[in-house]
């Protein structure tokens, strides 16, 4: 085995040419969907594999390659000449795509064929060609995801053990979830577990506790059994002192681990295939052959978290030593990396203030430099790797709110005491201000406020022009915008707390997701020192005044924030998952007053609504000028804006669906 053999076959078993009911994106044209499946043989002896967890115990052909297979699906102009030279990877949110979601601001399909899932078009009509693989070895088959298989570790051709755990909490009264819970009765529900249980006779635990860091308590009247080595069975008392936002907690013996950091090594290697090679190792053709210039690795969410860990384990170096993503875009991952290059890894899963909280994947580094870190005793920096291999990409790091209230975001542009510190010359990062993790409807039996509906998309778009001239021509993007505590903008929870104002039914958190170093060797882990973790400062309206300000917070209608609170008998005032919360101003000075609303009215701020629609066209032009919003999305929030006013020029506008932000 070699460097320079090939690592991919890659098999086509569709394609539908052309696709969106054959509508021509501009200069770009038609675009086409090529799916298929990619096979793949890595070399676990080879440097750059050596460090994928597991790796030595692989099963091996008869030619010493550990093999894998994934699915792969392509979106391009269907006359690749036609586009302009770039590939988007985007790592696929537990075998969902994001990018098209979130970069055309489109409502979230997979295999999107209708012109009208489209959105704004925007990466259709810049030329880019899109690809998606499999990566997730725990991915459930079906709506079009895509799966990967990974091989199972053994040792000396027995199964492979160790110690597993898992979380349940029951939330919404739904019956039956895709989380693997199925209620049965009052008092018991059913589990799935993420390994199969090595030996159901072995000593297992089962605890339940209201709050993470509460004490774990085996009360009376809890009581489990495995139905069989893949699920639990759970019953408690009907009438006992825990709430439906109880945490369960299981530790038990688990075996059959699968190799699941190989799909790391998976997208650089499918990455290379499309960048560089005319045919796979079968001899099938690459169909994006001879026309990917320069290519981008983007992560929406858990794509975020592993295009992080891609970086930091050294996999944006390929196996001739060549650049694998010149430019990455994280977007909403915070300081977090993934739960996935470890023994029993569980990538879906993920660090929240109340859910999964001291699950692997949150510990340093955090930062994209190198930092010394006094409280893990560690050097090391996300781009450590691939500054060595000088293979570091032109990286953008967006969050929202949500991701310092949820995802300790302060880490990414501080040290563990809090200070200050300085990005790479290839890093630049952005707060989008007043924006949550996830603007869609939120489950009304758990969460305490309306959600917040403000979405990423033109911000997102204005940065992916910005990171693409970066690369091509040279030219920076805006500077960095993001909290700061030099100039006041990043600070304690409690002073947020204390300048929050007292809107009628809301109420502020009463904590965040804080980081405590962590043992991971022990299950549960064991925890010690703390990071300091901060937020964002605001202003009297309880709105950001740190970041990019979305369009529309230019001329608010309401306070957004990047968290929601769980409602009573739901773990009451915990924070809900990544959600944020919107209350809406009083329209009129009269309506304050009749509400106790601290708030100054639509009608103070803006008069009238066409007051409104002038206020918003005028304090959006600055962020054109920034080059942190498009021409195109300026003048389509004007048009939506104006269309209102024409149609009910008498009342403030709805905010709008997130479709069109």
């Amino acid at each position: 085995m070699h460097p320079e053999a090939g690592t991919v076959a890659f098999e086509e078993s569709d394609r539908q040419s052309p696709t969106f009911e054959g509508a021509a994106f501009g200069a770009a044209g038609p675009y086409e969907w090529v799916r298929g499946r990619v096979q793949g043989r890595i070399d676990p002896a080879h440097p750059l594999n050596r460090g994928i967890a597991l790796i030595d115990l692989a099963p091996r052909d008869a030619q010493g390659w550990v093999r894998y297979g994934a699915d792969i699906a392509i979106l391009k102009p269907v006359d690749l000449r036609r586009g302009n030279g770039w590939l988007l990877y985007d790592v696929a949110n537990r075998g969902n795509q994001r990018a098209v979601q979130c970069l055309n601001s489109a409502v979230a399909a997979n295999h999107a064929q209708a012109l009208g899932q489209t959105g704004v078009g925007y990466l259709m009509r810049r030329g880019f060609s899109i690809a998606w693989s499999g990566w997730q070895g725990d991915v459930r088959p079906g709506d079009d995801r895509l799966c990967a298989t990974l091989p199972i570790a053994t040792r000396a051709g027995q199964p492979y053990t160790g110690m597993a755990r898992e979380e349940f909490i029951l939330d919404a009264e739904d019956g039956s979830r895709e989380d693997g819970i199925v209620e049965l009765s009052a008092g018991c529900f059913r589990a799935r577990l993420s390994y199969p249980v090595a030996d159901t006779g072995a000593p297992a635990t089962l605890t339940v506790r209201a709050r993470s860091p509460d004490p774990r308590q085996s009360p009376p009247g809890l009581q489990w059994r495995y139905v069989d080595d893949r699920s639990i069975e759970v019953t408690h008392p009907p009438q006992w002192p825990f709430d439906r936002g109880a945490i369960f907690e299981l530790v038990y013996s688990a075996r059959d681990p699968r190799v699941m950091g190989l799909g790391l090594a998976g997208i650089r290697d499918v990455m290379s295939f499309l960048r560089h090679d005319r045919k796979g190792f079968d001899g099938d053709t690459n169909p994006l052959q001879g026309h990917v210039r320069h290519a981008m690795g983007f992560g929406l969410s858990q794509g975020g978290r592993v295009l992080r860990e891609f970086l930091h384990e050294g996999f944006n170096e390929d196996l001739q030593g060549r650049t694998v993503f010149d430019a990455a875009m994280p977007v909403i991952a915070g300081s977090r990396r993934a739960f996935l290059n470890l023994p029993f890894s569980q990538p879906g899963r993920f660090s929240r203030q109340h859910e999964d909280h001291s699950f692997p994947g949150d510990q340093f580094p955090f930062a994209y430099g190198l930092q010394q870190d006094p409280v893990s005793g560690r050097s090391d920096g996300i781009l450590r790797r691939a500054q060595s291999a000088g293979v570091s990409p032109r990286l953008i790091h967006l969050d929202t709110d949500s991701e310092f209230f949820s995802a300790r975001a302060s880490l990414v542009v501080t040290d563990s005491q809090g200070r200050d510190t300085t990005l790479p010359d290839e890093v630049r990062v952005y707060l989008a201000s007043s924006v949550a993790h996830v603007e869609s409807a939120l489950p009304d039996t758990v969460a305490s406020a309306p959600g917040n509906p403000l979405g990423l998309g033109s911000l997102a778009r204005a940065l992916t022009d910005a990171l693409v001239n970066w690369v091509e021509h040279g030219t920076p993007p805006p500077d960095s915008r993001h909290p700061r505590h030099t100039d006041g903008t990043l600070v304690p929870l409690a002073e947020v707390q204390r300048l929050f104002p007292r809107i009628p039914g809301a109420a502020f958190p009463g904590q965040i997701n804080e980081l405590r170093w962590a043992d991971h060797s022990t299950v549960p882990p064991l925890q010690g020192r703390s990071y300091r973790v901060c937020v964002p400062a605001i202003d009297a309206d309880g709105n950001g005044v740190a970041g990019v300000l979305h369009p529309l917070m230019a001329a608010p209608c309401g306070t957004h924030t990047g968290w929601q609170l769980r409602r009573p008998g739901y773990a009451g005032g915990a924070l809900f998952s990544v959600f944020g919360s919107f209350w809406r101003f009083p329209c009129t000075d009269a309506e304050a007053r009749l509400a106790g609303d601290p708030r100054p009215s639509l009608e103070a701020r803006y008069g009238t609504p066409a007051g409104w629609c002038r206020h918003l066209a005028v304090a959006m032009r600055p962020l054109v000028e920034q080059r942190l919003l498009l021409q195109e999305d300026f003048d389509l929030l004007v048009d939506l804006a104006q269309q209102h006013h024409t149609t009910d020029p008498t009342s403030f506008p709805p905010l709008w669906s997130p479709a069109v932000l």
